[in-house]
């Protein structure tokens, strides 16, 4: 038996992005953001709430970065999302965050966060809260990287949020292997 909810913000895994963009003063900001994801080919939907810093910055310079909260980062992660960049003009600095210029977009990478997609934008809606990037680049710290040359999820150990408990859960077990595992049932 099955117990119903009704409509709720429930679903997993909610990503953990960390928005990265310049205020008017040319200061680095960020935000948490766990209501987003790929929506096409190098494309990203999240939801920022218009009254939100990063979203009138998103605006005023049209790019932004997105960030993969990182275990090692917990701390720094969640206090971007729980204090206001409209009351604190520096809670990226006070996270313990050090910003590097992006050289694809007009935004700041996290030198501490590893994983960053770097985005232009395509959209917002400020009713609706929608705001569309196209992804320009994606980079990568290379200590994150395994022998391949490919991301390490178990080294880059991605948070995501538990909208249920309200806890950051850490990724990196593998369980199986995509688009190989469901042959056997073929």
């Amino acid at each position: 038996m099955r117990k119903n909810f009704g409509a709720k913000e429930m679903c997993y895994p909610m990503p953990v992005f960390i928005i990265g963009t310049y205020n008017e003063d040319g200061t680095p900001n960020a935000m948490n953001a766990a209501w987003g994801g790929v929506t096409e080919e190098a494309q990203l939907t999240i939801c920022v709430e218009a009254e939100h810093k990063t979203a009138k910055n998103i605006q005023a310079r049209k790019a932004f970065t997105v960030s993969m909260g990182t275990a090692q980062y917990v701390k720094a992660c969640d206090y971007v999302g729980i204090v206001s960049g409209n009351k604190e003009p520096n809670k990226f600095a006070k996270a313990g965050f050090h910003a590097t210029k992006s050289e694809f977009v007009d935004a700041p990478l996290i030198d501490e966060l590893p994983m960053a997609l770097e985005c232009e934008m395509l959209s917002y809606d400020p009713e609706s809260c929608r705001l569309v990037g196209k992804v320009i680049n994606v980079c990568v710290d290379e200590a994150y990287l395994d022998k391949a040359g490919k991301v390490d999820v178990a080294k880059l150990q991605p948070i995501t949020f538990d909208p249920v408990h309200h806890q950051y859960l850490v990724l990196g077990e593998k369980v199986g292997k995509a688009f190989s595992d469901g042959l056997t049932l073929k």
